[in-house]
């Protein structure tokens, strides 16, 4: 059976322990008429700075850049993770609402969760002799509701042994309908995170 083309970002799994994940994540600001669009899935860096109550921001993921975490639910209030005005409405737009308030997002932040994620689907695939190295991820918009990220494919970026690299491939997603290929569903740990690393300038 075909893998299913269905990217979705990064999604939350598991515990590096093997425990589930257990939904927690952390508030986080989004800066008013930031101009990307942001979506559940999505990759996240701290901007370096906040807003007037002190939460911490957010910008997309910059591939030279340590990683934050991921975004599990944005809204429009620190204490409603919804757009009131839009119920439906399940993403950050570019510029947000043209006004001077900031959003806000849930963010997964914890070093030691494992995530979820569909291998692009150009020319040579990540094979088993792969997991266990480091790679990257792919960027992609958004389908107007979730991420559009995807983890590149060896022809997309070769994995290596480099600790530098944003991503370590800890194996397929282990169920029946995922395998090796295009489109394969593989675990990945966040490799070069904020919050996991010492180095300086991390």
């Amino acid at each position: 059976m075909a893998n299913a083309n269905k990217p979705m970002g990064f999604a939350p799994v598991q515990y590096l322990n093997g425990s589930p994940w257990n939904g927690q994540a952390r508030i986080y600001s989004i800066a008013p008429n930031y101009n990307t669009a942001l979506y559940i899935g999505d990759p996240v860096d701290s901007s370096g700075t906040a807003d007037a109550n002190g939460v911490q921001g957010i910008v997309l993921h910059s591939g030279s850049a340590a990683m934050r975490g991921v975004i599990v639910g944005i809204g429009r209030g620190e204490t409603m993770i919804a757009d009131p005005n839009n119920l439906n409405r399940t993403y950050y737009p570019a510029n947000g609402d043209g006004t001077s308030n900031p959003w806000f997002a849930m963010v997964v932040d914890d070093p030691n969760v494992l995530f979820e994620i569909q291998e692009h689907a150009n020319g040579t695939q990540l094979a088993a002799a792969d997991i266990g190295m480091n790679t990257v991820p792919f960027s992609g918009a958004g389908n107007g509701y979730t991420s559009g990220w995807q983890l590149a494919s060896a022809t997309d970026a070769a994995p290596a042994a480099t600790a530098t690299l944003t991503l370590k491939l800890m194996g397929l997603a282990r169920r029946v309908d995922n395998a090796f290929g295009p489109y394969a569903k593989h675990l990945v740990k966040i490799n070069n995170h904020e919050l996991g690393n010492q180095a300086a300038g991390v």
